[in-house]
């Protein structure tokens, strides 16, 4: 049990500070006891201000505390860096506003219809049905009778219906969807997105990819009422989910700005709701011009170190995803629902990614750019060079990097670019990309999540979660790192650091947070046991026992 009381000293005996400390600074905060994870041994940390004051022993930090000095005793128990979750989509990923239709992954469209009759007894008659839950191979499978459209409009007859698919890249709609968002049969695809139709008639099928899908949950989002009520609920709840797993700072996966969400972001902000700092990433939209969303984007921008809303990055879409079709590769799909597009597509076209880039950095922001394949990834490079080659020094990240080609793996260290995966599921720790293999063939799809050979070439590796697509425990990614072997993190300590440190660097926040040094942020995290002496297995079976921001205690498991 930790524990905590208020330790009273003669303020004589305070002002006797330790050597690291001025003598006139004090401690809010000690914690003792500790195994405290540094590059120096160290068994305690005081806090003044919400910075670390001192890092070092017991006895030392003894001499910082004053009268009202709070005195938490670790007995023992690992104090860290506060976890890093470099891309979560924190904002969605505990909300209803974006639907309570929850469907079945694992179902055939057959089977999924009882799922959609239930979510039709609780739909409110004439407003948009959202929901989630469908598997875009079962619900395109050759063996069903009837289209995806067909099985919706059936059943939603009057009413708008759109439902996501886990990853987001993919949506399901119906005819009346369809009309609202002036999609017909004859309309032109939007950049970035893909209009799926019945190969043998021409008519659509219900399924849009991508951007295609992104407009028109747009438009659902925008139809409801009151959003903004459902949206701060939501991200409250997330930001409690985010708390009790260790993470002090989040990078935001997606701002979609057009559906008021900056608002609820900055009504949190003020109301003194924020229990991470969080680095919010606007969407680069890829239908709409450039001109527009640079004016709003510099708008916002701020960078200030004393914020605990930073918004000075980006997130835009290279690609989509390998089992879409989306993903740029350099190569053809073996198989693919997109025929036309045997390579992928592109969100953001090579040029205008270029375009972008240099005038980002003009109003200060570098971008966390979402490339999977390894065509999206060569492209992406590309442009990034470009823009240094006119002087940008922002901070650029690609997320997911899960095709990367050879000869692009030496590029990132010297273009200081990020490396940023997510390895929070089981078939990734086991390496088992067999569900790749029809897109790709055996050859790509044993070579997917490189991550090791990325580090080895001395690129910044960082791991998140991109909750709730993957596990929001850090000590999942941490251990699952591991246990992916020789294409994983090569030792706990690197893995950590890819939670922490590494993530700090990609967001541009390590003079900041990241590490546990005097002068930095008080971001910290307790875990009852010493992660670095466990083997992969157990890691992800620790518990965080509190989690500090700025000194404050944000999550106590005893509480």
């Amino acid at each position: 049990m930790i524990r905590r009381n208020r330790q009273f000293a003669l303020l004589g005996l305070a002002l006797l500070a330790a050597p690291h400390a001025a003598a006139t600074e004090l401690a809010d905060t000690i914690f003792k006891n500790a195994k405290v994870y540094t590059d120096n041994p160290a068994e305690a940390i005081a806090i003044a201000d919400g910075k670390i004051l001192y890092v070092g022993s017991n006895q030392m930090a003894e001499r910082l505390r004053q009268p009202h000095t709070e005195v938490i005793d670790l007995e023992g128990a690992m104090l860290l860096p506060g976890f890093i979750d470099n891309h979560n989509h924190v904002f969605e990923a505990a909300s209803e506003a974006g639907g309570s239709c929850e469907l079945n992954t694992d179902a055939t469209l057959n089977k999924q219809i009882p799922y959609l009759k239930q979510c039709r007894k609780h739909a409110k008659k004439g407003e948009w049905l959202m929901g989630y839950g469908f598997s875009l191979d079962l619900t395109l499978s050759e063996y069903n009778r009837e289209t995806p459209l067909t099985v919706l409009d059936r059943i939603f007859p009057d009413q708008p219906v759109i439902i996501m698919e886990q990853t987001s890249h993919s949506m399901w709609v119906n005819s009346r969807a369809l009309k609202l968002a002036g999609i017909s049969s004859t309309s032109p695809e939007p950049q970035g997105g893909k209009i799926l139709k019945e190969p043998d008639t021409g008519e659509l099928n219900g399924i849009l990819l991508d951007n295609a899908g992104d407009i028109v949950m747009e438009l659902a989002w925008n139809s409801m009422d009151n959003p903004f009520n459902q949206s701060y609920s939501g991200l409250m709840i997330g930001l409690e989910e985010a708390a009790a797993h260790g993470i002090t700072t989040i990078g935001d996966g997606r701002l979609y700005w057009k559906r008021g969400w900056y608002e609820v972001w900055k009504e949190a902000q003020a109301n003194g709701d924020l229990t991470a700092r969080v680095s919010l990433r606007p969407w680069i939209y890829p239908q709409d011009s450039q001109a527009s969303q640079l004016k709003f984007l510099e708008r916002i921008q701020t960078s200030d170190p004393e914020s605990l809303l930073i918004v000075d990055q980006v997130k835009m879409y290279s690609d989509g995803i390998l089992i879409n079709g989306t993903a740029k590769t350099l190569a053809p799909y073996l198989f693919t629902y997109i025929e036309d597009e045997p390579y992928g597509i592109n969100y953001i076209p090579p040029s205008q990614m270029k375009s972008w880039l240099t005038a980002l950095d003009k109003i200060g922001y570098g971008a966390h750019i979402h490339a999977i394949g390894d065509g999206a990834i060569r492209e992406s490079l590309n442009a990034i060079e470009f823009a240094r080659q006119q002087g940008a020094d922002r901070d650029y990240t690609l997320t997911h990097v899960e095709l990367v080609n050879s000869n692009d793996i030496k590029r990132f260290e010297p273009l200081q670019v990020s490396a940023d995966f997510q390895v929070g599921s089981d078939y990734i720790a086991e390496h088992d990309h067999r569900w790749a293999e029809p897109f790709l063939g055996a050859k790509r799809a044993r070579s997917l999540m490189q991550i090791r050979r990325l580090y080895n070439a001395g690129a910044n590796v960082s791991l998140s979660s991109d909750w709730n697509v993957h596990d929001i425990n850090p000590l999942v990614g941490i251990a699952n790192s591991l246990l992916m072997g020789e294409t994983g993190m090569p030792d706990i300590d690197s893995a950590i650091d890819a939670y922490t440190i590494n993530a700090a660097i990609s967001l541009g926040l390590e003079d900041i947070t990241g590490s546990i040094e005097e002068g930095k942020s008080a971001d910290l995290v307790v875990i009852d046991r010493d992660i670095t002496q466990l083997s992969p297995d157990n890691i992800a079976q620790s518990k965080i026992l509190m989690t500090i921001l700025r000194g404050k205690v944000v999550f106590d498991n005893q509480e």
